[in-house]
């Protein structure tokens, strides 16, 4: 087999792959009240089918990450798309809420494939193509996401909620194939040993501190549960700091960490995410307005578009298409400009798109523009910040790096979705039920404010190209 019919295999696995992930991260969203209905739950409950998916994701992805430094990136993917199927399958014959709950844990753990796909892209890739490769996995999980909002929406209104699991499980088992054929595993390798106790309090702090966030507004973010979760997490990932400082093969490096250009990635990855999920949590709920209140309540609200939810995303899907486009060719600018620039620009345009969402918000089209054009800066930022990390760390670092980028980034859109939630139950029409427009404007220039700030730490990365490191290299298979 030819070496670019050999690339072009491998890098549509890791899209599939992607795909799968990021399709499940929204398909489910638009169903949530035809679920609690048929499932006969509450919405605290049913809402934990979101949350428990984000919430295993950003465990097992450093975790995934250095298991496949150590013993394989293709194996790792293989048993992560294989628990993401039968996560999958397990979610299509659910009977209740909690066996429901239970396999979308399950699936979360299909997230690993991102980092370990960064990985792959650089062991079985030329390092001038590594720019372009990540872009566009990068870009499957905006396009992964809008696409998810459309297909729910028809799938809902046309068949059984089950349908969306089963699209999930073909995507799946096509992704799986492709990798297990397709893709060699790499030889380079980190001989180092699981770092158990590592493993142990990272992901102990981080599932308190992403339940405190996603559970603070319906349960109050001065209750005790909450207080404790937040103060249980600092001390976990405090214990986590002090812990990798000490022992000799950490799972996650620290002085990594506190690298130049992988701290203001970092820092602007949380930026990113912040300011994307702080408007784009509430676009579909701003579309749909008035027409999802009860027809009493309708007259109280003098804005939105009263589309359903198919409509909806129909006008968001255009954010998808210019996603497609600014991943590639974010990764071209990187590759001649270096990846710092389309990271600055991105985070430039994310804070313009959504200052067009703040400013011309009375009719669908220029909302629509204004997302695409927050489209075009999220493309271009998701495709650079893997490529600066690639570039800073060894490539026996490279999964858990790209992972922890991953998981700070998600952290960052948890933060920005509970800050844009809070801010719209804030202020409500004459203080009754019906959400006042004026939460949503303050919400939006809140991401506006929040990507300004990532453009700053993105413009702080050194614009130098990073020395290569020092590896030790295993070439066990």
């Amino acid at each position: 087999m030819s070496r670019p019919t050999s690339t072009r295999l491998t890098l549509a696995g890791l899209v599939t792959s992607a795909l799968a992930f990021a399709l499940m991260q929204t398909l489910l969203i638009p169903a949530l009240p035809v679920l609690q209905r048929e499932l006969g739950t509450s919405q605290e409950w049913i809402t934990w089918t979101i949350t428990v998916y984000l919430l295993t994701g950003s465990v097992v992805t450093p975790i995934f990450g250095r298991l496949g430094d150590q013993y394989g990136k293709v194996r790792m993917a293989v048993i992560s798309l294989g628990v993401f199927l039968v996560g999958s399958l397990g979610a299509l014959v659910s009977w209740d809420v909690a066996s429901l709950v239970v396999a979308r844990g399950v699936q979360g753990v299909g997230a690993a494939v991102f980092p370990l796909a960064y990985a792959i892209i650089r062991d079985e890739f030329p390092e001038r193509d590594w720019s372009v490769a990540m872009g566009v996995v990068s870009a499957t999980l905006g396009v992964g996401g809008g696409i998810g909002i459309v297909a729910a929406g028809v799938i809902v209104d046309n068949a059984s909620w089950r349908w969306l699991f089963a699209l999930s499980a073909v995507v799946g088992l096509l992704a799986l194939v492709l990798v297990w054929r397709f893709i060699p595993e790499s030889p380079v390798r980190s001989p180092s040993r699981v770092d158990v106790p590592g493993a142990l309090l990272l992901s102990g702090g981080l599932v308190c501190l992403l339940v405190a966030l996603t559970e603070g507004e319906p349960q109050g973010w001065g209750s005790p549960a909450i207080i404790g979760l937040f103060a249980a997490s600092a001390v976990l990932l405090a214990a986590w700091g002090v812990a990798e400082s000490r022992i000799a093969q950490p799972m996650v490096d620290l002085r990594m960490l506190a690298r130049r250009t992988v701290l203001f990635t970092n820092l602007t990855a949380l930026m990113s995410g912040f300011a994307l999920y702080a408007t784009w949590v509430l676009l579909p709920t701003f579309f749909q307005l008035p027409a999802n209140l009860p027809a009493e309540l309708r007259p109280l609200a003098d804005y939105g578009f009263g589309t359903s939810v198919t409509v909806a995303g129909l006008w968001m899907l255009p954010t998808s298409c210019a996603i497609i486009v600014a991943g590639p060719v974010g990764g071209l600018l990187g590759r001649r400009f270096g990846a710092r620039l389309p990271l600055a620009a991105g985070m430039l345009l994310l804070a313009a798109g959504c200052a067009g969402i703040a400013l011309w918000h009375g009719s669908p089209t220029p909302v629509a523009v204004s997302f695409l054009v927050a489209g075009l800066g999220i493309g271009f930022s998701f495709a650079a910040m893997p490529r600066l990390i690639v570039g800073a760390v060894a490539p026996t670092e490279t999964a858990v790096a790209t992972g922890m980028n991953n998981v700070i980034r998600t952290v960052g859109g948890v933060v920005g979705a509970q800050i844009a939630a809070v801010l719209v139950a804030a202020h409500h029409v004459n203080g009754g039920p019906v959400p006042a427009e004026r939460g949503f404007t303050i919400a939006f220039w809140v991401s506006v404010a929040g990507a300004v700030v990532g453009a700053g730490t993105a413009f702080l990365i050194s614009g130098r190209r990073a020395r290569p490191v020092a590896v030790a290299v295993s070439a066990d298979a």
